[in-house]
């Protein structure tokens, strides 16, 4: 194994039974050239530092689309790095506890055990150790979790004239302070030290997102568009570009490997607003009037009855209310359905479902109550699992911001700072979710509740009742693509 101490590439070409029959590596015949790419990157980066006597750690970061194998590699170089140079130290995390123990982890399981020469080392649940006596606890590789207010995990890395490996994935979300901790494994002389840093680039500023831009000079960096890299999906990737657009962010993050424009995780930008607060929409006849009701009962945050007839959100002004009582709150719900002649009430079950009982108990017709938190019914769904959001709030978030383009709103103030607050990223999933109100409170903005609203009335396609309400919860009239430009 020594004769690869400098030859990650070889080592990964010959370590493995690559094209063995009767092995996971059956018809398999080595790393993508991706990989090889950037395992060789590191071996002339290893010669280069040591002809210098190794003043300056090798610093790597690879940005790139969905599901080209980051996982694998970073597995490949942990086991490299172990494998071939006495008493070195390795340590790998990921952005959450779940992506490390799920997803990054088995993968270096997986391939240690079909790694020649594992028996000199022991696989446990959270480490590989030496089986060399005395060696336990110098020549080892650890998987570590983290959090910003316990950052030491990576304090006092230091492995003086040996090898230091560490290696993030899903850097994007991983906190600047852990970025800053870490730092300090850099700082032994004469000493092997290489910081591999991998993600899709999700986040428009950040440690990760500065690999590539003020700190470039530091690192070498790679960034990767899936439909590139052979064993991908290309159908599901097509689909993406079709769906969003090739340039759009979710494009841009998802295939292409690119960082989001700057401000692109607002989710409904100025512009948008702007133009939906000068439209002049015209609704027609056949429109159902809806109405959506954001409810609230203590604090700052204020119930919202938000009227809206097909592209036009502006005849009926909204209605705002400072009630903690939810009967009172049902009573006006009650009385401008009535009034208006709605055709669809949509309430936040979140704190409304007292409401809801109540206007069912009034026998108003097309009451609704709608789960922020559930499962999403629309916007591209084709697993039963919701499709392109995370869940119900995002998904009528996502049609009201398409909505948007051609409607016309209230040119009221607080409206638009509430459109333009929630800030939007992607889950394990790869859907779309929205910012939480508590984050953004965190953040000195308040509840976005009218907007809200405004949003409730897109939950579920409607129908101008006849004698009933004809509206049945399903998937949206119209799909839209919300990521189109603005």
């Amino acid at each position: 194994m020594a004769q690869f101490a400098r030859d990650p590439l070889r080592f990964v070409q010959e370590a493995f039974p690559w094209g063995r029959a009767g092995t996971a590596l059956d018809g398999e015949r080595g790393p993508r050239e991706w990989q090889a790419e950037i395992l060789g990157e590191i071996g002339r980066l290893l010669e280069r530092n040591a002809a210098a006597g190794f003043g300056e750690a090798i610093r790597l970061a690879v940005a790139s689309g969905h599901g080209i194998g980051k996982s694998a590699l970073m597995a490949w170089i942990k086991l490299w790095a172990l494998a071939t140079f006495e008493d070195a130290i390795t340590v790998i995390t990921a952005n959450t506890e779940q992506q490390l123990r799920t997803k990054t982890w088995p993968q270096v399981v997986k391939w240690f055990n079909l790694m020649e020469g594992r028996e000199r080392f022991s696989l446990g649940e959270t480490a590989i150790v030496s089986r060399q006596k005395g060696h336990e606890k110098t020549w080892r590789g650890d998987r570590v979790t983290w959090n910003e207010h316990n950052t030491e995990a990576f304090a006092g890395l230091h492995n003086l004239r040996r090898r230091i490996v560490l290696l993030f994935d899903e850097a994007s979300s991983i906190a600047d302070s852990v970025w800053e901790v870490a730092e300090g494994a850099l700082t032994d002389e004469e000493t092997e030290i290489i910081w591999v840093v991998f993600g899709n680039p999700t986040q428009s500023k950040g440690r990760f997102r500065e690999c590539f831009g003020k700190f470039r000079h530091r690192w070498v960096t790679r960034q990767i568009d899936s439909r590139g890299v052979p064993g991908v999906n290309k159908e599901q990737l097509e689909r993406w570009v079709e769906d969003y657009g090739e340039d759009s962010d979710f494009v841009r993050i998802r295939v292409r490997g690119e960082f989001p424009r700057v401000g692109a995780n607002q989710l409904i930008g100025p512009v948008l607003i702007d133009r939906a607060r000068r439209n002049e929409a015209v609704s027609r006849l056949s429109d159902p009037l809806v109405i959506g009701v954001d409810v609230a009962r203590h604090g700052d945050d204020r119930t919202v009855i938000f009227f809206r007839r097909g592209r036009d959100a502006r005849t009926i002004p909204p209605i705002r209310l400072r009630i903690p009582d939810l009967m009172q709150v049902a009573g006006r719900v009650a009385e401008a359905a009535r009034t208006h002649h709605a055709d669809a009430i949509f309430v936040d079950m979140g704190m409304g479902a007292g409401v809801v009982d109540r206007l069912l108990q009034l026998n108003v017709p097309g009451v609704i109550g709608v789960e922020f938190g559930g499962v999403s019914h629309g916007g591209g769904n084709v697993d039963g699992q919701g499709g392109n959001y995370a869940n119900k709030r995002a998904e009528m978030w996502g049609e009201m911001r398409a909505w948007l383009k051609h409607g016309a709103i209230p040119d009221d103030a607080e409206l638009a700072q509430d459109l333009g607050g929630p800030e939007y990223g992607f889950n394990g999933r790869d859907q779309i979710q929205l910012e939480r109100k508590e984050d953004m409170k965190k953040r000195g903005l308040a509840s976005p509740d009218m907007a809200d609203a405004l949003a409730l009335t897109f939950a579920f396609a409607v129908q101008v009742r006849g004698g009933g309400f004809g509206g049945t919860p399903g998937k949206m009239a119209v799909e839209y693509d919300i990521f189109a430009d603005i």
